[in-house]
């Protein structure tokens, strides 16, 4: 990769490949110490490098490089977007541009380069290397006490080398690595210079002008923290260090320890969701790696039952096949676990936490490693493991949500294995503070890697200055983030707690049970009583296999209790072709109108619709070559809607993506919907297999305060399903008599099939 340094050195089309490169292929060079540090004091400067490398492990790689291919690669590819460099002039701009323009993308371009280069420096003791970094840093030291807030800024928490404040501190954490890598190569006068201009403005900013915004329990403050952190571990300022560590009061109330205790849930569940762990998963471990060296007795990695270690595996948990993060909250499909923020910390906890083999399938898919004692490890273990699996070891898995682990949370059901893994994830989790969503209750569904019952996520487009400085667009908040855009319930045209995210922060649904794990029958199920004053959400979902079939069934329940009529939307919002409904439906072409004028209504084209009354609904879609098919209840009468979004949206931000909607009017609303996988089109010998859903009836049999239960006729034979809707208890013994016929069970629910417990 070529890395520019001058504004004539590469055009904006080369600007944006290099960049786009630097993203894929550019490797971050991270050391873990093996060797006894001493002990930081006020009165004794600490030996450097320090902050993530020592001369041991330096010493490890660089006599690897010959005989190592993988930390080959990347030692070659980093010292080709150097080496392309050097010799040019240097470029440090005047900030003024937001995200994707020239300003933006030449300061990340110089911390990485930076960076790179001071590792250069160690692994080779080139001094052209140091003097690159060094000359950078005079360039910042002249700028950075000039800067007051960007001119692009847009956000309560603005930047000044960049539009945000996050931006900032990215600088601040590739930088303060790259200053601790050329420490002893500069003279003290050179150290004093470039702590003075091109730091302490900095530093100064993030924990005096926007305090509150450093002291932040959020993703944002864990860059902050770690970059303010690693700057003190490089220019020996244990002030720096104490507030990274506990805040700008030094109180514990904030910094690096409260975000370790309060971002994350006791099994690893980040409350921003698997998106935004993959992003703050960087800072975590860089920083926690620096203060393992500067400061081992503290045990940060062991903090919280290891709880790093479980947030990275937690994250990669809540990916599909292909490694992309699911996307609820605001989350970009795009990125998956190749993402630099995983190789990073995928590396360090390998030498911190142990070999895990699981990993390696991820290591494999990223194809590069860290040029670092762990991911020296990891390419070792690439080299040795011949039989290396397809995919990381996903299995069924509940996720508790909140610092104690008591704000709800998320359950993915899974079943199959490799490349017929289907997995269905129901989330009931907190809000997820400024990046979470109203979605109580909601369901996604992914099968064969594909994505199939789908959560919008973000509408942004990252990087790209012409689309809104790469900022979040305004349709996140206008439609990504209401309620219509998921897969769960809206009453009345309105989102859950009113879209206010205020209201949302303080509540959770309440989990009713899991179980996970058992092939034939998987479950799971939540109340919500909060994001409607008058009317209560109460959802199950259930995962069943069949005996003889690879593929299962979801059976979803889905129950509103009101004393009040409502209107009551649910959406599938579906990946896919519309192959054939069983009902006529009437299409509105050049005349489509949005389904309402507010809360995501008004972005959503009516395409066709139908006034319903058959008791059983099927709509059929293709995708990616496999057939699925939702069977639905209806009582008496309902509406239907095909719709696709892109109303009222005159920038073109929005995806054109297409959703299948039953609303009903009721006081009490028992939805009941069944999605079979089933069949294959082949484009190529253009021959269809198993195109036709089996299921000819799906009927409520019972629907009381007390209890709930379905009948759903499937190749002829009669698939039964019940459940309590109070008792919870595993010990309870249940009895329900239907058409003469008593049904018995122990614990919340029970699936029959032909008069047998599956």
């Amino acid at each position: 990769m070529l890395i520019r340094t001058s504004a004539i050195a590469l055009n904006i089309t080369q600007r944006l490949t290099a960049f786009n490169c630097f993203m894929k292929k550019t490797i971050v060079f991270f050391v873990i110490s093996s060797a006894a540090i001493l002990m930081h004091t006020t009165l004794f400067a600490q030996k450097h490098p320090l902050a993530f490398a020592t001369a041991s492990d330096i010493a490890l790689v660089k006599k690897s490089i010959p005989t190592n291919p993988l930390v080959k690669e990347s030692f070659d590819e980093i010292k080709k977007s150097v080496d392309a460099n050097l010799g040019k002039d240097i470029d440090v701009p005047v900030p003024k541009h937001a995200g994707g323009g020239y300003t933006h993308d030449k300061h990340k371009d110089n911390y990485t380069i930076m960076f790179n280069s001071g590792m250069l420096y160690q692994l080779t003791g080139d001094v052209k290397y140091a003097k690159l970094v060094k000359d950078l840093f005079f360039k910042y030291a002249v700028l950075n006490p000039t800067l007051k807030n960007h001119p692009e800024a847009t956000s309560s928490s603005p930047g000044r080398i960049f539009w945000q404040a996050l931006n900032d501190a990215n600088w601040l954490v590739y930088a303060g690595l790259a200053f601790d890598l050329i420490h002893d190569y500069l003279t003290p006068a050179e150290r004093l210079q470039i702590t003075n201009g091109a730091f302490k403005p900095e530093v100064d900013y993030f924990t005096k002008d926007i305090t509150p915004w450093f002291d932040l329990i959020h993703n944002h403050a864990v860059w902050a923290t770690a970059g303010v952190g690693i700057v003190g571990i490089a220019t020996d300022n244990d002030d720096y260090v104490q507030m990274a560590l506990y805040g700008s009061k030094k109180d514990g109330k904030a910094g690096l320890t409260a975000h370790l205790d309060g971002l994350f849930s006791p099994d690893g569940y980040y409350n921003e969701g698997p998106y935004y762990t993959r992003y703050a998963v960087l800072p975590f471990y860089l920083f926690a790696n620096a203060v393992n060296h500067y400061k081992p007795s503290l045990q940060i990695f062991e903090r919280r039952n290891k709880i790093l270690k479980q947030a990275l595996e937690g994250a990669l948990e809540q990916t599909n096949l292909d490694g992309g993060f699911y996307s609820y909250n605001d989350a970009l499909k795009e990125k998956t676990f190749v993402s630099n923020e995983v190789v990073v910390a995928l590396n360090i906890a390998w030498d911190v936490y142990g070999e895990n083999p699981a990993y390696l399938p991820v290591a494999k898919a990223q194809g590069r490693v860290t040029l670092s004692k762990g991911g020296l490890g990891v390419s070792q273990a690439l080299l040795k493991n011949k039989n290396i699996a397809p995919f990381y070891p996903y299995k069924s898995v509940v996720f508790t949500d909140g610092a104690k682990g008591d704000f709800g949370g998320v359950t993915v059901l899974r079943t199959g294995k490799d490349k017929n893994l289907t997995s269905l994830i129901f989330k009931y989790s907190s809000h997820g503070l400024s990046h979470g969503h109203y979605d109580k209750l909601n369901i996604n569904l992914y099968d064969n890697g594909n994505e199939v019952l789908q959560d919008y996520g973000a509408a942004r487009f990252i990087g790209i200055e012409q689309k809104w400085g790469g900022r979040y667009l305004p349709e996140t908040k206008s439609y990504a983030q209401q309620t219509i855009a998921h897969n769960t319930v809206t009453v009345d045209e309105t989102s859950h707690f009113n879209g206010v995210e205020a209201q949302s922060e303080k509540y959770h649904p309440i989990p009713l049970y899991n179980v996970v794990g058992n092939y034939a029958v998987q479950a799971t199920a939540a109340l919500d009583t909060n994001a409607y004053k008058d009317v209560k959400l109460h959802r199950s979902v259930y995962l069943i296999t069949l005996p003889g079939t690879q593929k299962p069934l979801m059976v979803d329940f889905f129950r509103t209790i009101s004393d009040k009529v409502h209107q009551y939307d649910l959406p599938f919002n579906y990946v896919g072709n519309l192959i054939s409904t069983n009902f006529k439906y009437t299409t509105h072409g050049s005349s489509m109108q949005t389904l309402g004028l507010k809360n995501g209504y008004q972005h959503i084209w009516k395409e066709a619709s139908a006034n319903v009354k058959s008791p059983l609904t099927q709509f059929t879609f293709l995708n990616n070559q496999t057939f699925y098919t939702i069977s639905g209840f209806v009582k008496d009468s309902a509406q239907v809607f095909f719709t696709r979004t892109g109303a009222n949206d005159p920038n073109f931000n929005l995806r054109r993506e297409s959703s299948y909607i039953t609303r009903t009017r009721a006081k009490n609303m028992f939805a009941l919907n069944v999605l079979e996988i089933h069949g294959n089109f082949n484009a190529t010998s253009e021959f269809t297999i198993n195109a036709y859903s089996r299921v000819s009836s799906v009927l409520p049999v019972v629907d009381t305060d007390d209890y709930s239960g379905a009948e759903v006729v499937i190749d002829g034979k009669h698939l039964m399903v019940f459940q309590s809707n109070k008792i919870f208890d595993n010990k309870k013994i249940h009895q329900l008599i239907i058409n003469g016929k008593a049904y018995n069970w122990q614990g919340p629910f029970v699936v029959y099939l032909e008069n047998k417990k599956l």
